[in-house]
């Protein structure tokens, strides 16, 4: 009898091991996705900083052609505004970022660029 109670123990002991490993991989796995999703999301600031700054650059200088390049470097689905005034171009590039399709989470991304216009820019 003394036998049967150690192969039990030693069972219930490897089921606890088993489980804990499945508990550690999950918990490994679900940070490794958070750390992929904070490294999406800085990438795609910088994509809105680069986005705002070439628009404001392209569109002091009054090359339209230029900043329609520049508009065209946004990410999918950003939007871009351009404002003038006083001698100033501003450009505000805005992203609401989900996860997943359809999450009900969401991220909302800006970067705003101002440029002071160029006298005389040509007009394209």
């Amino acid at each position: 009898m003394h036998s049967v109670r150690e192969a039990l123990r030693s069972r219930v002991g490897r089921g606890m091991v088993t489980a804990e490993l499945a508990v550690a991989i999950l918990a490994a796995l679900s940070l490794f996705l958070l750390l992929c999703w904070g490294l999406f999301l800085v990438v795609q600031q910088l994509r809105c900083v680069d986005t705002a700054a070439a628009v404001a650059r392209q569109e002091a200088r009054g090359d339209r052609a230029a900043a329609a390049t520049a508009r065209a470097q946004a990410p999918d689905g950003a939007r871009v505004e351009v404002r003038r005034r006083s001698g100033q171009v501003r450009v505000r590039v805005s992203l609401v970022v989900r996860p997943f399709a359809g999450g009900r989470v969401s991220v909302p991304l800006q970067a705003e660029a101002a440029v002071a216009s160029e006298p005389g820019g040509m007009d394209r």
